[in-house]
């Protein structure tokens, strides 16, 4: 006779003990599940993709970009993906007797379980059909395991007391940032709906006044030869300190954001925010910059203030001013920009001052040709431009022709960009800031004055013509302009070196022999202090 003992006839402590005792094993239990949790894989896919390659010459050409011997998770597999890549890259057969020739001659037949295993890879299955989602599979349970590794050793970094979050946090993205840049992978496209795309934006730029495709800069000579900064493009513009870079990018975030309305984020990880907006109102304002620091303004200078800065107000510029920003820092930033401001340009000032840290690097060169690349490919991504200011090395300097008051002895190569030869590579255009007068050079070649004369010399442009921009500097406020107006062009130098006139002087030929003088009066204020002619 089986007894059946009712729960009623336990006691409350007993009844304690006993829940107590059940919920500490379902504690250890879910604590020992999670321990000897097995990693992704996907063994049977893995069978799968080497027995079609090995029955069918072409299957190797549909995975080879998608897997890696890395991605497979059975050691065995691996070894022997390793044998059909080396078959297939020296243009050699792959099949049963191939593969067990070629891990014979590298001595890893019998770690793989000899003739035998291979032969029963290859009866797994009957064809390739399915090959490229099969691969797919095995990349997906090959990245889950590195995104395990990757944070596992986060964690057991966090776990340490005597970790600095900061540079914990960057280890971490530039991590993740290493993790997706392997795994990134974009489809080919026929060119049908490519043509289609070119053609709206073709058709967009026709129905514009000013003719652009792309944005603005506010500089009417470098616009026409860019049609604008274009979508996707990494623009580097480099100089020498005190060339004027961040008085440009500066001019050019007035004309866009402040004039425009435009959207622009600026990066300046050399200088405060506070020292940027104080450029930016000397370069509105008109008032020098030794004055809006001193705060010693005249009465009529502070009614001046008044009156301009109502135009920095509400202006869609976004600055930060982040030291030692990393790429990875910029890329979160640059998305959430994107994303809620809708943000049409991005500026760093300048890359030098980046760092890929999270990553390991033999020199800085790798590390700024990391920083360069990354840029470009946050600008395809974003589908903006964006601008890099950088610095040149000090071969300019030493540079030096055959007479020291040559006006081209000075101007910066593409060899001049500092660091790394990457950057000249990956930068769509790459423009020099050079003003002939900081090297106490007034007159050019041709004679013709060059005081206030800033030339925007575009070295590379992946997509137009190089060219020499003329601008005009105003020291005093920090500020580049248009140099010429659309009737007011430069004198062109003829093949043996005679001037030709411009379009203004045609008109008063017979009348006036200086290839000066019909230039507009309003300009007169701003030329050199002694001679009434142009600066160029």
């Amino acid at each position: 006779m089986v007894r059946i003992i009712s729960p009623v006839f336990f006691t409350m402590a007993e009844r304690r003990d006993s829940r107590k005792a059940i919920r500490n094993y379902n504690s250890d239990t879910q604590q020992l599940l999670e321990l000897g949790k097995v990693q992704p894989q996907a063994l049977d896919f893995e069978a799968a993709v080497i027995g079609a390659c090995l029955i069918e010459k072409d299957a190797i050409g549909e995975v080879s970009d998608i897997l890696d011997p890395d991605s497979f998770y059975d050691t065995k597999h691996q070894v022997i993906f390793a044998a059909i890549k080396k078959l297939a890259a020296e243009d050699k057969p792959i099949d049963i007797l191939t593969v067990t020739e070629q891990l014979k001659v590298e001595g890893n037949l019998d770690k793989v379980g000899g003739p035998l295993y291979i032969a029963e890879l290859s009866q797994k299955v009957l064809s390739s059909a399915h090959i490229a989602y099969h691969a797919n599979v095995i990349a997906g349970k090959a990245l889950a395991r590195k995104l395990i590794a990757y944070t596992t050793q986060i964690r057991d970094m966090a776990f340490d007391d005597g970790q600095d979050m900061a540079e914990l946090m960057q280890t971490a993205e530039g991590k993740l940032f290493e993790l997706s840049k392997q795994n990134l992978k974009k489809e080919f496209t026929q060119i049908d709906p490519v043509i289609d795309e070119a053609y709206k934006l073709l058709q967009i730029a026709a129905k514009r006044e000013d003719g652009l495709s792309g944005l603005s800069s506010g500089f009417a000579g470098l616009d026409k030869v860019t049609s604008g900064w274009q979508n996707s493009d990494l623009i580097v513009i480099a100089a020498r300190p005190a060339m004027g870079k961040t008085a440009f990018v500066l001019s050019m975030c007035r004309n866009i954001a402040v004039n425009n309305r435009v959207p622009v984020a600026m990066f300046s990880l050399e200088m405060s925010n506070v020292q940027l907006v104080n450029r930016l109102i000397v370069n509105v304002c008109e008032i020098t910059g030794d004055k809006i620091k001193s705060g010693q303004l005249l009465p009529y200078e502070w009614k001046q203030l008044d009156y301009k800065i109502r135009e920095l107000y509400n202006a869609p510029l976004y600055i930060d001013d982040t030291p030692s920003l990393s790429v990875f820092e910029l890329r979160t930033k640059a998305r959430r920009l994107v994303r809620e401001h809708g943000v049409r340009i991005i500026i760093i000032d300048y890359l030098q001052l980046m760092n890929a840290s999270g990553m390991s690097y033999n020199s800085r060169q790798e590390e700024v040709s990391t920083i360069s690349r990354s840029l470009k490919g946050l600008a395809k991504e974003l589908n903006i431009p964006i601008i890099a200011l950088s610095q040149l090395n000090r071969s300019v300097e030493n540079r030096a022709g055959a007479d020291p008051n040559d006006a081209n002895s000075k101007r910066p190569q593409l060899s001049d960009l500092r660091e790394s030869g990457a950057i000249e590579q990956d930068a769509d255009m790459v423009c020099f800031i050079h003003r002939p007068e900081y090297y106490k050079i007034y007159k050019d070649n041709y004679g013709r004055d060059t005081r206030g004369l800033a030339e925007l010399i575009i070295a590379k442009h992946r997509n137009g013509e190089v060219k020499d921009v003329h601008l005009r500097f105003t020291g005093e406020y920090a500020r580049f302009t248009d140099y010429y107006t659309d009737k007011d062009q430069p004198p062109l130098p003829e093949e043996d070196g005679t001037m030709k006139p411009s379009k203004v002087n045609s008109v008063s030929e017979g009348k006036n022999d200086d290839a000066f003088s019909s230039l507009t009066d309003d300009m007169a204020p701003q030329l050199g202090p002694e001679e009434g002619v142009a600066p160029f």
